[in-house]
């Protein structure tokens, strides 16, 4: 298992990835960490999950996707990873995309050995996590410079491995196309969230507008954001 491995990316977006990587079909799939719920419809409209039990510690978010009527496949819960409620071997695939790195570091080892409990035997774990590397991550690290809790999720996982509970499957390392239209779409998207308290002063916000802006074009600001894949299955 590799951190970071620049000479390997080639251009995809996650759903995509995944697509490649599981076959969802009629498939009962936790989703921990679901935020806005984008990657949650995915599951479902895309990749066929007959089932989606997707949890979020955000209440504020948590509260909106309840508003959501169009996904009865999905029921959405009020959870972290690191204590799910769900019985063992309730589930034929669990995923975080970008999520595991927000669960706190001492309690990571507990998430892992709490989604091994959850999947049924030889099921999927599926992680997306952000790679902290490139011109994108430049730009986010003057937001919430993320790359100990990065490096601490990378590690949780090869514990896990190491540990036997889980085999590593596949890694794939793509770079996912983002576009921002002017600085208030990033800044709704990045900036002005309820499930981190950025604490971001007028000069800070102002910086990072400065570097935002720096990357803007008559068609928006374009980027690529590095990511990591970790199919791995439970033993």
């Amino acid at each position: 298992m590799q951190l970071n491995a620049p000479h390997r990316y080639r251009t995809a977006t996650e759903i995509d990835a995944v697509a490649e990587l599981l076959d969802l079909r009629g498939a009962r799939v936790l989703e921990l960490g679901c935020g806005a719920a984008h990657t949650t419809r995915a599951l479902v409209e895309r990749l066929g999950a007959a089932e989606v039990v997707a949890t979020e510690v955000d209440r504020i978010q948590h509260d909106k996707n309840l508003a959501i009527t169009d996904l009865p496949q999905v029921r959405f819960v009020l959870g972290g990873a690191e204590a799910i409620a769900a019985t063992d071997a309730s589930f034929d695939a669990v995923c975080m995309f970008k999520s595991l790195h927000h669960v706190p570091v001492d309690t990571m080892d507990r998430a892992l050995a709490e989604i091994h409990r959850v999947l049924k035997a030889g099921g999927a774990a599926l992680f997306s996590e952000p790679v902290y590397w490139g011109a994108f991550n430049t730009l986010m690290s003057l937001i919430h410079d993320e790359q100990s809790v990065r490096q601490a999720a990378f590690e949780a996982l090869r514990r896990a491995v190491d540990a036997g509970r889980f085999r590593s499957e596949a890694e794939v390392f793509i770079e996912v196309p983002g576009t921002y239209p002017d600085w208030a779409s990033f800044a709704g998207r990045f900036l002005d969230v309820t499930h981190t308290e950025l604490n971001l002063d007028a000069t800070r916000r102002a910086e990072i507008r400065t570097a935002f802006e720096a990357h803007m074009t008559p068609t928006g600001a374009h980027f690529v954001k590095p990511h990591r894949l970790d199919l791995l299955r439970k033993v």
